[in-house]
């Protein structure tokens, strides 16, 4: 892949700790601007929800699921972008490549990440205020695939948001290294996934929405009950309005524009910090 800015690394192991720095840097800094967009998003309402109180609930949650999704995603995404960048030598197809790498990323991350959410999002929106009492609910009444409720809407929402973002992003970085001659440095790249994340997040709002309302029903809930995504965002529309569909956007793409600057800014200086100490420097 004749690509000079895409992380000559090569090394997964610095991948998986840069990630875990990154993800959990951004989840805890951000964490409030979290709260206020799921409940903005849930259907009983803001206000219903909690409104401004509470706005860390679920922190704990958040945070234990944060460093091992992160990772399990770069490490997927630099595999995948390596493989294929060796067999398709093309810059070109460059925007494929990251689609195809951040894709697969964000699946194998999703099975860390989705349980984490769903009891991180339920203690958002109030349903409960321990940890322990939230997982032990959903399990009984639910069971183990009950951790797992809405992982086809958040597959459904990451593929689409990071075949944005992260075209966009390696876009600005290699047009910004070839206008100035060297790579980016991390405050730069920091800028460039806000950017990037600000205008994936606007635009995939409305798959959010469905899948905050898909995690926080439950199936005994037999008029508030959703179930799929495309029933999901036609139950919304027909019954709220298509403004609905957009709830939450305003601290949704300021949530992921900060986040994108700190996460993706975190994991370059994370990486560049690596490579200069050789730390974590054997290849495998």
């Amino acid at each position: 892949m004749s690509e000079n800015n895409s992380h000559q690394i090569g090394n997964l192991k610095q991948a998986l700790v840069a990630g875990a720095c990154a993800g959990t840097a951004v989840d805890t800094a951000l964490f409030p601007l979290d709260t206020i967009k799921t409940r903005l998003q849930s259907q009983q309402g803001f206000l219903a929800s909690g409104g401004f109180r509470g706005v860390y609930s679920g922190l704990l949650t958040a945070v234990i699921g944060s460093a091992p999704g992160a990772s399990l995603f770069f490490v997927t995404y630099e595999a995948t972008k390596r493989l294929m960048g060796a067999t398709i030598d093309n810059a070109q197809y460059a925007p494929l490549i990251h689609m195809a790498a951040a894709s697969c990323g964000e699946t194998v991350a999703c099975t860390v990440r989705v349980p984490t959410e769903v009891i991180k999002q339920r203690m958002q929106t109030k349903q409960f205020t321990k940890t322990s009492a939230a997982v032990s609910h959903v399990l009984r009444t639910e069971g183990v695939l009950g951790m797992y409720r809405g992982f086809l809407s958040t597959v459904a929402r990451e593929i689409p948001f990071t075949c944005i973002q992260f075209p966009l992003y390696e876009y600005f970085k290699r047009t910004y290294a070839t206008i100035k001659g060297r790579r980016t440095e991390p405050y730069e790249a920091a800028l460039m996934g806000s950017l990037a994340g600000a205008i994936a997040a606007a635009a995939t709002t409305p798959l959010d929405v469905c899948k905050t309302r898909i995690m926080l029903s439950t199936k005994n809930q037999s008029t508030k009950h959703y179930d799929g995504i495309i029933s999901t965002m036609k139950r919304i529309a027909a019954e709220e309005g298509p403004r609905a569909l957009f709830s939450g956007i305003g601290p949704r793409v300021m949530w992921i524009s900060i986040g994108g600057s700190i996460f993706l800014g975190v994991y370059e200086k994370a990486l560049k910090t690596f490579v200069q100490l050789r730390v974590l420097d054997e290849r495998f």
